[in-house]
C-alpha cells in the first residue's frame, strides 16, 4: 500500500482490492482507516485533485493567518477529530468583536438583543426542542418574528427557514455528544483529512462514474480503469446520485426517493485581498442577506466572506463581475482596492452540490433510508446519512458505522 495520497489517478487499467471507497472526504478516510486497521484491502478513490471533500484550508504562505474556504470550526472539547489530531491541535475560537449590518449601519450584535428575541436566542430555543423528542415536523418560519432572524437561520443551517424542520433541528443537536466549545485547528482544518489519509490508498483526480454490483462483487467505473472489490463504501453527497453523477445500478426505489430528498443548502465562501490591512478583528452577520459572515483580522489583508442560502446565490452573482464590494458591512474597506480573490463555490461543485445536508421539512425520514446498505455489498456514509448535526463529528460517525456494517458482512 502507498503511504501517501496518490494524486495522479488510477494507474492501472483494472485494480482488485477487498473494498473500494468512493470519496476521500473525512468520512470516507474514517472508514477506510478502520477498515484497513481490520486487515482489509482499501483504496479511496476522489474525483478532486486532493483529500478532505469539503474541507478547504486557504494558506497565503506570506505570514497571514490560515482561513478555511470550507469547514470552519470543530465542535467540542469531546470531537473525534481531537483523536485523530496531536493533542495542541484544538486552538479556542474566542468570542472576538462581534457585529451585525442592518439598516444601513454597521452596529455591535448586541443591539439585536434590545429588539427582543434575538437570533441566536430563537436558533436555540429549536435545537432544544419539547422535552419528548416528539417535535413537530414543521416549518421554523413559523417560529421567527423578524427578518434578522430569518437571517441567521439561513447562515447557520443553509436553508430557507420555510424549508428547516424545526424537529429535525432538534433531533441533530439531541444526536451530538461533543462537549462544549468552538475550535480552529491549529494549522489549518485540512491537518483533520491530512492525518486520516496517511498511510491509505488514495486515488486523486479520479472520478468514479458507475457502480454497479452483484452480492458481494462491485465494479467501480472510472473514466479510464474500473476498481472491482468485495464491497463498497459512497460517501459522495445523495444529490451527486440523484442528478447521475454517480450511477449506481440496482438501487431500490426507497433509496432513489432518498438521494432525491436530501439537499444540501447553497455556499459560496472567498477570501479577498485588500490593498491595506485590517483596522480590527471582527466577524460582522449581514442581517440584510447579502454575504452572510465576512471576518476581518486586524493587521491582515485578507477578508474571509462565508455566505449560505440566499446569500451565496447573490455573492456568486456579483462575483461574476468581480470581487464583491466589502464596503457596506466594513466601513474602513470602502476605499480599499481588491486585489485577489480565491473562492470555493461549493453550490456549483458537481461534486459536493452545497455547504451541508439541512434537516428539511417533510425529509426526515430519508437520512437512515439512505445510510442502509444494499445487498450487503454496497454501504453508505457521509454526513448526510447520520442523525447529528451536519459538522465533522457526524462526518466520521457515518464512516465508522460504514466500516462496522462492512466488516460485519465479509465477516470480520
Amino acid at each position: 500500500m502507498r503511504t501517501t495520497a496518490d494524486r495522479t489517478g488510477i494507474r492501472e487499467a483494472a485494480m482488485r482490492v477487498d473494498v473500494v471507497v468512493v470519496g476521500a472526504g473525512v468520512s470516507g478516510l474514517t472508514a477506510a482507516r478502520r477498515l484497513r486497521d481490520a486487515g482489509l484491502a482499501v483504496a479511496v478513490v476522489e474525483a478532486r485533485d486532493r483529500v478532505g471533500g469539503r474541507v478547504r484550508t486557504h494558506r497565503p504562505g506570506d505570514g497571514e493567518p490560515t482561513l478555511e474556504l470550507g469547514a470552519q470550526v470543530v465542535h467540542g472539547a469531546r470531537n473525534p477529530a481531537w483523536d485523530v489530531l496531536e493533542s495542541d491541535a484544538a486552538e479556542p475560537v474566542g468570542p472576538g468583536r462581534a457585529l451585525v449590518a442592518t439598516a444601513g449601519r454597521v452596529v455591535p450584535l448586541g443591539v439585536l438583543a434590545r429588539l427582543g428575541d434575538p437570533p441566536w436566542a430563537v436558533e436555540q430555543s429549536l435545537l432544544e426542542g419539547p422535552p419528548d423528542g416528539q417535535g413537530e415536523d414543521a416549518p421554523a418560519a413559523g417560529r421567527l418574528t423578524r427578518g434578522d432572524q430569518a437571517e441567521w437561520l439561513r447562515q447557520n443551517w443553509a436553508a430557507d427557514p420555510e424549508s428547516l424542520s424545526t424537529a429535525g433541528m432538534a433531533a441533530g443537536r439531541r444526536a451530538d455528544d461533543v462537549g462544549e466549545g468552538r475550535f480552529a485547528v491549529r494549522g489549518g482544518f485540512d491537518r483533520l483529512p491530512g492525518a486520516l489519509a496517511r498511510g491509505l490508498d488514495v486515488h486523486c483526480a479520479s472520478p468514479v462514474r458507475s457502480i454497479t454490483w452483484s452480492r458481494g462483487r462491485v465494479e467501480a467505473r472510472l473514466d479510464e480503469g474500473a476498481v472491482t472489490a468485495a464491497a463498497a463504501v459512497v460517501t459522495v453527497p445523495p444529490p451527486v446520485v440523484a442528478g447521475g453523477a454517480l450511477a449506481i445500478a440496482d438501487l431500490p426505489a426507497r433509496k432513489r426517493a432518498a438521494a432525491e430528498s436530501l439537499r444540501l443548502g447553497d455556499a459560496w465562501c472567498g477570501v479577498l485581498t485588500l490593498s491595506r490591512p485590517a483596522p480590527e478583528s471582527a466577524v460582522v452577520f449581514d442581517a440584510e442577506g447579502g454575504l452572510g459572515f465576512v471576518t476581518s483580522t486586524a493587521g491582515s489583508t485578507r477578508v474571509l466572506v462565508v455566505a449560505k442560502a440566499g446569500a451565496a446565490a447573490r455573492v456568486r452573482e456579483a462575483a461574476r463581475e468581480g470581487p464583491p464590494p466589502l464596503g457596506r458591512v466594513l466601513p474602513w474597506a470602502g476605499d480599499t482596492r481588491p486585489e485577489h480573490l480565491e473562492a470555493a463555490d461549493w453550490g456549483a461543485d458537481a461534486w459536493a452540490t452545497g455547504a451541508f445536508t439541512y434537516p428539511r421539512v417533510g425529509a426526515l425520514w430519508a437520512r437512515a433510508a439512505w445510510a442502509e446498505p444494499v445487498g450487503d455489498t454496497v454501504f453508505f456514509a457521509g454526513e448526510a446519512t447520520a442523525a447529528g448535526v451536519p459538522m465533522v463529528q457526524a462526518a466520521m460517525a457515518s464512516g465508522r458505522r460504514a466500516a462496522g456494517e462492512v466488516l460485519e458482512a465479509v465477516g470480520r
